[in-house]
């Protein structure tokens, strides 16, 4: 759709949407508003169905998820999507084993009926289980609420603003010769959800989302070449609509269709062994798959071996594994303002705690729920501890049981200074400066691994030189990590993100914000990815 047709429209699709997205009575909405006394009263009438029916333990999920996303290309409407989805799920204890049963029809008669469905799932998985099942002691949270920190609610700002914007985006983009084509778009999400136990906790969340995108392609003159310049440094947020405003993406488009147009006449890297400086829109997806995934307990258990692998790592690496230098901390939170990962409240009624996971250069904890915290009672009681979960459950609708989800997964800065990226350039003779995130590929133990990115320079003597292309370096886990011999400080951080982050069979879907500074890596293993045989 054009822009013209678009907007001549706009009126009538608002409307349209509206009405789509009113909730019948039976949902116990009014208008567009949450009634949680309502709900409140459903979730404790499935606590008390499911004792009834003799389950040890219960928790009740009721979510009302809405999801918004449009896409643009040059002058042209791409897509536009509004989807809600609202219901509940109850997970019960029986027998001990899990049970789960989940339905969009909320009402005084279906959360009896769907909470004795799940303590009879329980006892049939019961004969099944290896070992009574065991959950970490949590706080009890009463009438908790929290929200993420917004100011204003994407969703109050109307479709044609969200458009228009895109649309200018892509026109200033497209002025910078020899840029030919840009893809933006803008995806928002409110999540919305109660949570009650049978130990007596209830909590209140809303958690908010919004991701700006823009990607210029440029073409040789020829045609014989084309190269492509991502927003790497404007991830996704847990944040409102004032942060899709303070990312000017007008203003910064043309800075991305210049990037683009300088890679067509870039030389390409010769292979070979290089220092790298990583810059922090790259770095943070170096972290995610190298550190964060593999330090999820379930990984390391084998629970998750199919869909993306398992994990390099063992429970007997706890307290010796050395993963990186000294100077080297990565931190487990659910707190940062703004991090994809932040809640007040995990899925399990926990509240989450900021955790080192790696601790000067050393694993020293794993990603936990409450069924996998009691797994490292005995390395928690050598550090004079209680087993307890870090708050890392998640699912991600009312229809998904919850399951070990990432935190934001952060490599902290420079634990005694305030290095510059100057001081991390100006040590190298003969390396590459990477920015921005790109193609990569893992192994199914998240051991050995090779990134792309967006743009690489070359670093002579402690100077940046000229544009490089088809760079690509390939890594070992633990022998990349500790590789490297400086971090910057703490005024060079940057908070990146992983917006859609698969797990699970079935799938589910998650996001995760990864922090770091820029980081300096010797003698790696660079490759030209343009090159054939």
């Amino acid at each position: 759709m054009r822009r013209r047709d678009f907007l001549a429209q706009g009126a009538l699709h608002t409307a349209g949407v509206g009405l789509l997205g009113r909730a019948s009575p039976l949902f116990a909405f009014e208008g567009d508003s949450w009634q949680s006394d309502d709900f409140r009263a459903l979730a404790m009438r499935a606590l008390d169905a499911a004792r009834s029916a003799g389950a040890e333990y219960v928790d009740v999920r009721i979510n009302r998820n809405r999801q918004q996303s449009i896409s643009t290309r040059e002058q042209r409407v791409l897509g536009l999507g509004d989807n809600e989805t609202f219901g509940f799920g109850v997970r019960a204890v029986a027998g001990g084993a899990w049970g789960f049963a989940a339905n969009y029809d909320l009402n005084a008669e279906e959360v009896v009926r769907v909470a004795q469905l799940a303590v009879a799932q329980a006892r049939a998985n019961a004969p099944a289980r290896r070992e009574p099942l065991a959950l970490a002691p949590t706080e009890v949270h009463r009438d908790a609420v929290w929200t993420s920190p917004i100011r204003t609610d994407p969703f109050d700002v109307p479709i044609e603003e969200k458009v228009g914007l895109l649309l200018e985006t892509n026109a200033a983009a497209l002025k910078v010769p020899g840029a030919r084509f840009v893809n933006s778009s803008l995806s928002f999400l409110r999540e919305q959800k109660l949570f009650a136990s049978s130990l007596g906790t209830v909590t209140e969340q809303i958690v908010y989302r919004s991701h700006p995108s823009v990607t210029v392609t440029a073409v040789s003159a020829d045609n014989s070449d084309f190269q492509t310049r991502a927003s790497a440094e404007l991830p996704a947020r847990g944040l409102g609509y004032e942060y899709i405003l303070d990312a000017n993406l007008t203003e910064n488009a043309p800075r991305w269709a210049a990037d683009a147009v300088e890679k067509l006449s870039a030389k390409p890297v010769e292979p070979g062994r290089y220092d790298l400086v990583l810059l922090p829109t790259h770095l943070w997806l170096t972290i995610h798959e190298s550190i964060a995934h593999p330090t999820e307990l379930d990984r390391i258990l084998g629970f998750e071996a199919n869909f993306a692998g398992t994990s390099f790592i063992s429970l007997s690496d706890l307290g010796k594994l050395r993963y990186g230098p000294s100077i080297m901390n990565v931190q487990g939170e659910r707190s940062s303002a703004g991090g994809l990962s932040t809640v007040g409240y995990d899925d399990e009624g926990v509240r989450p705690r900021d955790f080192l996971i790696v601790r000067e250069g050393v694993l020293a904890d794993l990603q936990t729920t409450r069924e996998q915290a009691p797994r490292l009672s005995d390395w928690y009681r050598r550090r004079g501890e209680p087993a307890r979960s870090h708050g890392n459950s998640y699912a991600q609708s009312w229809a998904h049981v919850q399951f070990q989800r990432m935190p934001n997964v952060n490599l902290l800065p420079h634990p005694e200074r305030d290095v510059t990226l100057d001081e991390l350039i100006g040590g190298v003779r003969n390396g590459i400066l990477i920015d921005g995130d790109g193609s990569f590929s893992i192994d199914q133990q998240r051991y050995n691994a090779q990134f792309g990115g967006q743009t690489f320079r070359e670093i002579r003597n402690g100077k940046i030189g000229g544009a490089l292309k088809d760079v690509a370096y390939q890594m070992r886990t633990p022998e990349f990590w500790n590789s490297m011999d400086l971090l910057g400080g703490q005024s060079s951080y940057f908070v990146g993100a992983a917006a859609n982050d698969g797990k699970g069979q079935p799938q589910q879907i998650n996001a995760v914000s990864h922090g770091c500074p820029p980081a300096r890596f010797r003698k790696v293993n660079v490759i030209n990815t343009g090159r054939t045989a």
